[in-house]
């Protein structure tokens, strides 16, 4: 990185440290309804968003299996909201693409960045209100009614994807309000979709292969609270077409400060945890070389749905962004297994704040 950009970036990262999160009338709020395909695009007021999609390709239970994950952020930088400007730094956009291929032991990953002025006509970096649609460069997110399009060609692969709907959204929390802390401010709107077909393309020279999806939008003014050191969490689809999502905020010392999480079955409506109802148990942790942070890679999971252990497909699934967000963490294709070790699903595992603390 050139030392110019780099003192941008230091310079808006102190800017944003400050930043007031102050919501608009349509911030975050329990009682405030999700309505599509409105809510699959931005929400300029509030202070922080992503748009996150994992997944995998290939056969589920043979060598040929990849995952990936793509992630587009948004971030109100507090910044030039005066400022009539097509070039004001209202906002950054950023995102995260990464390839897993546990059969030869890598894990691949890209990173984009760009300020953004909060016009959807920009050409370059910009984010639709109306409906998901996101351009970063050369880097796409699209909604498309049924399905979500992805192009990411990035160094040393490309994603190529379609992620078709099988099944309703799921509003997580209380209808799309999830609590992310004790207070109710610490709270953000968030939706899932599992279950999506996918198919597509993972590397340029790649053959078409299908798979499963998971997708991800979250928006929030208050995200963590103070004693938040950063949070685990899974995502996964079941092979019988349940759902399971669970995430625990911890504190420094490794305890539980709030936990979650949500459970659908088929054809059925999601079931919501309380934090007295869940537990995620970390097992046998690897230690990045790079970083020297130490992951939990397998887990045992406790919900009122059943008990599984989750294990890491590959434990070396650490992606270092210290040259956009700044944030360094985990984040992997991993296997759910039932009480008797069966394999059950397939999803992702993230972890935050084990190389320090995670802010946002």
């Amino acid at each position: 990185m050139n030392p110019a950009r780099r003192r941008w970036l230091q310079a808006l990262a102190l800017a944003l440290a400050g930043a007031p999160a102050t919501a608009s009338a349509d911030g975050v709020r329990r009682g405030r309804p999700i309505v599509f395909p409105r809510d699959h695009g931005a929400h300029l007021e509030t202070r922080t968003e992503w748009w996150y999609a994992t997944g995998w390709l290939g056969d589920a239970s043979g060598a040929a299996l990849q995952g990936f994950q793509l992630t587009f952020f948004r971030s109100r930088t507090g910044l030039a909201q005066g400022l009539k400007s097509r070039f004001a730094a209202r906002h950054l956009l950023f995102a995260h693409a990464a390839l897993s291929l546990p059969a030869d032991g890598r894990h691949l990953h890209d990173q984009r960045i760009a300020r953004w002025s909060g016009d959807p006509a920009s050409p370059l970096a910009a984010a639709s209100t109306t409906d998901g649609d996101l351009t970063l460069g050369d880097w796409t997110l699209r909604h498309d009614g049924q399905a979500w399009r992805a192009r990411l060609p990035a160094q040393g692969f490309a994603l190529d994807l379609v992620l078709t709907r099988s099944q309703p959204p799921l509003l997580q929390g209380d209808a799309g309000f999830s609590r992310k802390g004790p207070q109710e401010q610490q709270a953000s709107h968030y939706y899932s979709e599992p279950q999506l077909a996918a198919r597509g393309r993972l590397q340029a020279d790649g053959a078409a292969a299908a798979g499963s999806a998971w997708m991800d939008h979250e928006w929030s003014d208050e995200l963590l609270h103070p004693e938040a050191q950063g949070w685990d969490w899974i995502g996964i689809n079941l092979f019988d077409g349940s759902a399971l999502t669970a995430f625990v905020l911890r504190r420094a010392d490794g305890s539980a400060l709030w936990a979650g999480g949500s459970w659908r079955a088929a054809g059925q409506s999601s079931q919501s945890f309380t934090p007295e109802q869940l537990r995620m148990t970390p097992g046998r942790r690897w230690r990045s070389p790079a970083t020297g942070a130490r992951y939990p890679v397998e887990w045992q999971i406790a919900t009122p749905a059943g008990s599984f252990a989750l294990r890491a497909l590959l434990d070396a699934q650490e992606l270092d962004s210290r040259g956009n967000t700044g944030a360094i963490y985990w984040e992997g294709l991993s296997e759910l297994l039932d009480a008797q070790g069966r394999r059950v699903g397939l999803g992702y595992l993230e972890m935050t704040g084990y190389a320090a603390a995670l802010r946002l």
